[in-house]
């Protein structure tokens, strides 16, 4: 996949298809981006448009303190 190349038609799904396997195989958004030299924000589109459901953010959830 060439850096910046607009991406359309079978070669548009074929991409999606690996994306999201990578994606439900448990990688993230940003490790996808960066080993497909794509934009974080290409990554989360393609997704989207494959229909795959995303995960939350994660990270420790803050809790309020106790009065």
């Amino acid at each position: 996949m060439d850096k910046g190349k607009q991406i359309t038609g079978a070669a548009r799904d074929q991409v999606a298809a690996e994306l999201k396997a990578a994606y439900e195989g448990g990688a993230s958004i940003r490790s996808i981006a960066e080993s497909t030299k794509r934009s974080y924000g290409f990554v989360h589109r393609i997704l989207t448009e494959a229909g795959v459901t995303l995960r939350g953010r994660g990270g420790a959830m803050r809790s309020k303190p106790s009065s």
